[in-house]
């Protein structure tokens, strides 16, 4: 709790951080472009209010996701996070689109800007401090996992962009007598659109569900093997539920020898370490017997498992078991999703496996690669 209130005042504080720095640049901006009658640094003042509106937006995020559960929503209000990110980057959309719009209508209808000396100054000044605001924030973003502020970050740096473009369309009108400032602002709204939209798909794309990080999945597995009585974790699915905040199961595979009473007490073990090492809550760990009384038996998984994985697109064989009085052979098949047919793959497994014991009835389960680094 200690770890996630030093993250929410770490994010409040970058983001009033922000605010200062926009509202402040704004206001000079605002000034200077009407000044200089430049649609180009009055497109830049509005594009630093919207940076101040985007840290506005991240601190009341924030702030919404640290409420504690309550009986509507159990699991938390972390996820807020994640919308308020996508406000964020529809925002950049948004002002990327009116900046367009502004951009051909001075094409249309272009107007001479008047540049001073004391206006090209502020506003390479302004670039310098855009530059620092924006990498400062999005470093902060990805040291604490806030997609908000690395939004905001981006955004900014974006802004340093268009504000370097106003600078090379400045050159060019005192050099040149040329003015191409709207030509080059529908340019960079172009690229602001772009990465509006690249944005907004990142944080779908982690609202709709993604995998779990490699890395994590791979260290949650491996404290649980840890355990000298699990020879095998299997099927680990973590539900995000806000910015390094996961619930999740697991499959393990222990001796056909461990009572209930032993049972329950190793998988109380499994939970309690693997939330004090990795911050997961294990809300369910499944089990899967092995044989451990019968040597024949172990030659039978040998032999099952050198068929299926010798099959294209099958990742792994796990949790087999073989009843010999029943004559059942049940296991679990990790099929790829690189294979066009996932479920063919599954059907050809069982019949190699069936035609190698057609004494027996085969009990085998298709399952999802949820982590893509099952072993």
């Amino acid at each position: 709790m200690g770890d996630q209130k030093k993250r929410d005042s770490i994010i409040v504080r970058t983001s009033i951080i922000g605010i200062l720095a926009n509202v402040f640049l704004a206001a000079f901006k605002a000034v200077i472009g009407f000044t200089a009658n430049s649609v180009a640094i009055i497109m830049d003042a509005v594009n630093n209010l919207s940076d101040a509106a985007s840290s506005i937006i991240t601190i009341a995020g924030t702030k919404l996701a640290g409420k504690e559960a309550d009986r509507k929503h159990p699991f938390g209000y972390g996820r807020i996070e994640y919308l308020s990110a996508m406000l964020i980057s529809m925002i950049v959309l948004y002002a990327g689109i009116t900046a367009f719009v502004e951009s051909v209508k001075k094409i249309i209808d272009p107007v001479t800007p008047d540049y001073s000396t004391v206006a090209l100054i502020i506003v390479a000044v302004a670039v310098v401090v855009k530059i620092v605001l924006g990498s400062y924030v999005k470093s902060v973003g990805k040291k604490v996992n806030s997609d908000s502020l690395v939004n905001s970050g981006e955004d900014a740096l974006l802004d340093s962009v268009i504000s370097i473009s106003t600078l090379a369309a400045a050159a060019v009108f005192l050099i040149f007598h040329v003015s191409v400032e709207a030509w080059l602002g529908a340019v960079i709204a172009v690229v602001i659109v772009r990465s509006g939209l690249t944005m907004l798909g990142e944080t779908l794309s982690k609202i709709l569900g993604e995998r779990a990080d490699a890395q994590l999945v791979l260290a949650i597995k491996a404290t649980i093997r840890s355990f000298p009585e699990v020879s095998g974790a299997y099927d680990l699915i973590l539900h995000n539920y806000g910015p390094d905040s996961y619930n999740g199961s697991v499959h393990i595979e222990v001796p056909d020898t461990l009572t209930a009473d032993e049972l329950d007490r190793l998988i109380r073990r499994i939970e309690v370490c693997v939330y004090q090492k990795h911050r997961v809550i294990l809300t369910a760990v499944g089990v899967y017997s092995q044989n451990t009384k019968d040597p024949e038996a172990a030659a039978v998984r040998e032999k099952v498992n050198a068929i299926v994985t010798a099959i294209p697109y099958v990742i792994q064989m796990h949790g087999f078991y073989i009843d010999k009085e029943e004559k059942r052979i049940r296991f679990d098949l990790v099929v790829s999703f690189d294979a066009k047919d996932r479920g063919g793959v599954y059907r050809e497994a069982v019949r190699q496996v069936q035609e190698a014991y057609p004494d027996h009835l085969i009990m085998a389960a298709m399952d999802i690669d949820f982590s893509e680094v099952e072993q």
